[in-house]
């Protein structure tokens, strides 16, 4: 599916022009409800009202073991997920923000010098570029250079999302991690109302159904991919709800890494896998996603995929992993917990 030009335009006057501040959204599907965690709650302390004003977001998608990384941020907008990650990333890595909105962009270059000051680094290390997410090459991103992608809230706005899919794939490193929040359907939202400015800029036309969703990262090569949480969307709009009929929405946070190991279902190699309460942030337990939390210490059965994801990734020195692929004993029972959410 190409993109459709009037469509983009439309999205960036919206958040270029109409809308100057969160108190401008028309409905609450761009807004994240849980509190952030508190290790960045203290950086959001010390990131610029404005720059705060003008975000918009669904969720928090900031990774955990990110210091001297190299990391992208599609639907940037005025910079708050990037800055947050510019101070844990540290000196020695870097941060690419890209955005489609230059009022976005403008917002979030004038704060570079001064949020590195407040972060206590001698430059600033991070940048903005104006692009789109289908075409990250025009932004001068190489193929396998970047250790981790996240995304806020963007992706829904694309008209091509599996081309997106496919360039975070090819952009990313070898066991490289994709980590976004967006807003996901329960079912096929009808193109027709794409055609609704405030429907598709503020994330509810574009949202993908699930099982679209688990298609487009199959075919980008990811056939396994994990949700971390999933909340339902409220659209607290009258009459937006009335032409959205019997849709239900939900926030998800999903991870995904870049691995050629990794199979479409979970096998069972009689692997275990033991957290060694290495990260700082995390010594007691470690969530890979809702359905495995590695308590520190404690050994824990998991399937093939699971053990490539903490083995061959950035998490593999905060694990022991026990076991390799020699044997198999059939299909790994690796089924997420029951959720309420709309997908």
């Amino acid at each position: 599916m190409m993109s459709n030009p009037d469509h983009q335009q439309g999205i960036a006057r919206y958040y270029g022009k109409v809308l100057q501040g969160q108190r401008d959204l028309k409905t609450g599907a761009c807004c994240a409800r849980a509190a952030p965690e508190p290790r960045l709650q203290r950086l959001l302390d010390e990131i610029d009202p404005e720059i705060l004003e003008r975000f918009y977001g669904c969720g928090s998608p900031i990774p955990p073991v990110i210091t001297g990384c190299t990391v992208l941020d599609l639907g940037c907008g005025s910079g708050r997920d990037s800055y947050l990650v510019s101070a844990l990333v540290g000196a020695q890595g870097k941060v690419i923000g890209v955005d489609m909105t230059s009022e976005q962009l403008e917002v979030a270059r004038r704060h570079r010098h001064s949020q590195a000051r407040r972060f206590g680094l001698s430059q600033a290390n991070v940048e903005f570029r104006l692009g789109r997410f289908e075409d990250l090459a025009a932004c001068d991103i190489t193929d396998n250079s970047v250790d981790v992608v996240i995304s806020n809230c963007a992706i829904n706005l694309s008209d091509d999302k599996a081309q997106v899919f496919a360039e975070i794939y090819r952009v990313l490193k070898p066991g490289g991690e994709l980590l976004f929040s967006d807003v996901f359907a329960d079912r096929r939202v009808p193109p027709i109302l794409n055609e609704d400015t405030v429907l598709h800029a503020e994330c509810l036309a574009g949202a993908l159904y699930r099982e679209d969703f688990r298609r487009m990262m199959n075919q980008a090569g990811w056939p396994d991919f994990r949700v971390l949480a999933e909340h339902r969307t409220s659209v607290d709009n009258p009459e937006l709800e009335a032409k959205l009929g019997l849709i239900e929405f939900c926030s998800m946070t999903v991870r995904a890494f870049k691995l050629a190991s990794l199979e479409d279902r979970c096998e069972d190699y009689g692997q275990v896998a033991c957290y060694l309460g290495t990260i700082t942030e995390q010594p007691h337990q470690f969530i890979l996603d809702d359905h495995h939390t590695f308590v520190s210490g404690k050994p824990m059965l998991v399937c093939g995929n699971t053990a490539a994801m903490l083995s061959q990734t950035r998490l593999s020195r905060h694990f022991s992993i026990s076991g390799d692929r020699a044997r198999h004993f059939g299909l790994f029972d690796c089924a997420p917990r029951q959720t309420t959410a709309c997908c």
